[in-house]
């Protein structure tokens, strides 16, 4: 009887296929879909107040879901591109460069204050001398982060429209410390996102942020303009998911923001009344505007 003995060449090849770690698919409990939230307010309550809906998407698609909270926009584009997130919600500009970039899928759009856009604010403190956009010339300006949309790009355009050059600008990375520079007189001016105010007269732009550390923020911070109309955060999705995880994620969230739960979390989170369907031509107009305002994308990278 002749022995049939294996070439140590496919051992070890064997032995090497035994050493290398099991690749699980997403949404197991091994590898959990990887949603990720955008730090326009703090990580802590994000992570805190998203708890229950990873809860209700867990039940509802039968994936594991495992919450992020990166320290910046662009952290949440690279994220998406190496697979270290597979869902997001971010806003429209740093949408347009992950889909540019990666080619990430938009398929939900948020709805707040009962309509699918917002704008950005310049605000500065009531003692800057400042009434007008022209009179930041010369003065220290506050802007969020390089690819924040209200809190950079579209208050950058409307200072450059008008020729206006601060002597000095800083990103304070998120909107509440913007409005916190502005109220402490670290700077003289910035930009955050702007909400239009309850029937009543209370604030829900950015300042509101801040009103249970700075309760007179109203009567030292003021608006100073308000920038163009922006099209409303986006829910997007890492490209090679496979379309029937998109799809059940995407009426996962849907049914979530229908649920006495998810209108509470929501607006815990980004004061998100609901949602509606999305994709990549609802961002055409705003993608026309990057290109004659001719921003050079790898710079607000850096």
């Amino acid at each position: 009887m002749q022995r049939t003995i294996l070439p140590s060449v496919i051992l070890i090849a064997l032995f090497q296929l035994s050493c290398q770690p099991r690749q699980y698919e997403v949404g197991t409990k091994e590898n959990p879909v990887k949603f990720y939230f955008t730090p326009s307010v703090d990580a802590e309550v994000i992570t805190n107040t998203s708890r229950n809906m990873m809860d209700f998407m867990h039940k509802e698609t039968g994936y594991f879901f495992k919450t992020g909270v990166p320290t910046s926009y662009i952290t949440v584009i690279e994220a998406l591109g190496s697979a270290r997130a597979d869902v997001a919600i971010i806003n429209s500009f740093g949408y347009l460069m992950a889909h540019t970039k990666y080619g990430v899928e938009a398929r939900l759009k948020l709805i707040r204050f009962g309509e699918p856009y917002y704008r950005g604010q310049i605000i500065a403190h009531v003692n800057s001398g400042i009434e007008t956009v022209n009179d930041i010339a010369g003065k220290r300006f506050a802007y969020v982060d390089a690819s924040s949309t209200s809190g950079y790009l579209f208050p950058y355009k409307l200072l450059k429209s008008n020729g206006v050059e601060p002597s000095q600008t800083v990103f304070a990375m998120k909107h509440d410390n913007v409005v916190t520079m502005v109220y402490q007189q670290q700077v003289d001016a910035g930009a955050t996102y702007y909400s239009p105010p309850t029937a009543d007269g209370r604030i829900r732009d950015a300042r509101d942020r801040v009103r249970t550390q700075f309760p007179d923020v109203e009567q030292k911070v003021k608006i100073i303009a308000l920038t163009d109309t922006i099209p409303n955060d986006p829910v997007i999705f890492r490209s090679d998911l496979s379309t029937e995880m998109k799809t059940k994620i995407t009426n996962a969230i849907i049914k979530y923001s229908g649920t006495a739960e998810g209108k509470k979390t929501l607006h815990e989170l980004y004061n998100i009344e609901g949602f509606v369907a999305a994709d990549n031509d609802d961002f055409e107009s705003f993608r026309q505007m990057i290109k004659i305002l001719n921003v050079d994308l790898n710079e607000l990278i850096k």
